[in-house]
């Protein structure tokens, strides 16, 4: 097989053309070589893909402030809200592959390719994985004056009334969704599934008796269960949050199910591998810092790093899982 040189020469070109071609692809491998040495030579910009004060929204300013000050180099935020964070995705996915764009994805991204029939991208293969950011459990809850004092009571209370124990979510598809219908699964049980537009309108419904449990993420849950007045049945996580550790797991009860939501940052695909691994590097040192352990904390989170690799496993899985689920609960997807 002629090499990369030989074949230059087969071509008929004039001599100063070759020069001109071979030193151009010299320069081009010489920068994807050397990418991490020399980035971001550019301000970066961080999109948000959902509102201002959304835990999307506060973690992306975090880390867009402290990735500035490492780097020395603006790190512009800019907000691209619609469609459920498929605009400001697709607006990343899209991009040069530079590693000058970034996005946060949520855990409802693997979610969003079991309910939707349609998406601008593909959630695998259009995204550079860089690394997981933070984690938090979903948390299933009830109002504290509510006759349910533990989740093995909860489920055989709808075991004894099918159909009739409800529980809230964020909406139809909604991690909050799928969960509860997991749930369902595994337990082999009926809960009535009964969406709100947000936390706060299925919150007040919980508080005032109409819906028997509330499933949201610690964000909302575990400053209202603080507050006195939910009361925490289970989380969702493999292990018991270390921030409020007296609340079981989901699992304890009902083997199997561990989920704990997340937020990561990916790029646009193809952008060279040294600048993945530099932007990993910067957000490992970040996270393991007492301060961010500290802010990520104040929401219910858990920081935590990972290579490109994992990111994507967790995403395929996930999807996967999500699939299954609305399959075997027959959701209609949208």
């Amino acid at each position: 097989m002629k090499s990369h040189l030989a074949r230059l020469f087969s071509l008929n070109v004039k001599p100063l053309a070759w020069l001109s071609l071979l030193l151009c692809g010299f320069a081009a491998q010489a920068q994807v070589t050397s990418g991490g040495n020399d980035y971001p030579s550019k301000p970066i910009h961080f999109t948000v893909s959902f509102g201002v004060g959304s835990s999307t929204d506060i973690v992306s300013r975090l880390l867009a402030q402290r990735l500035s000050e490492r780097l020395g180099q603006p790190v512009l935020v800019e907000q691209r809200v619609g469609s459920g964070g498929l605009i400001g995705n697709d607006f990343v996915s899209k991009s040069a592959p530079d590693g000058l764009n970034m996005v946060l994805l949520t855990g409802g991204h693997p979610a969003s390719v079991a309910i939707l029939n349609k998406l601008p991208y593909d959630p695998v293969k259009d995204f550079g994985m860089v690394s997981t950011i933070v984690t938090y459990p979903m948390v299933v809850s009830v109002a504290k004056d509510s006759p349910i004092k533990t989740f093995g009571e909860l489920i055989a209370k709808t075991k004894s009334n099918p159909a009739q124990t409800s529980f809230s979510s964020i909406g139809s598809g909604s991690l909050h969704h799928l969960l509860g219908e997991w749930i369902n699964i595994e337990a082999g049980v009926d809960m009535l599934h009964v969406p709100f537009k947000g936390a706060p309108q299925a919150f007040n419904e919980i508080m005032g008796g109409r819906v028997d449990t509330m499933i949201e993420t610690a964000t909302f849950s575990f400053g209202q269960i603080k507050g006195g007045k939910l009361r925490g049945l289970a989380v969702s996580s493999k292990n018991r949050s270390p921030l409020m550790p007296e609340i079981p797991t989901v699992s304890e009860t009902l083997p199997g199910i561990e989920f704990s939501s997340w937020l990561g940052v990916v790029v646009a695909p193809g952008t060279p591998r040294p600048i993945v691994d530099k932007l990993n590097h910067e957000f490992r040192l970040m996270l393991d810092s007492p301060d961010f352990k500290q802010k990520f904390a104040d929401f219910g989170g858990t920081p935590i790093a990972s290579s490109p690799e994992e990111m994507k496993t967790r995403i395929e899985q996930e999807i996967t899982r999500w699939r299954h689920v609305v399959e075997l609960k027959h959701i209609e997807r949208q």
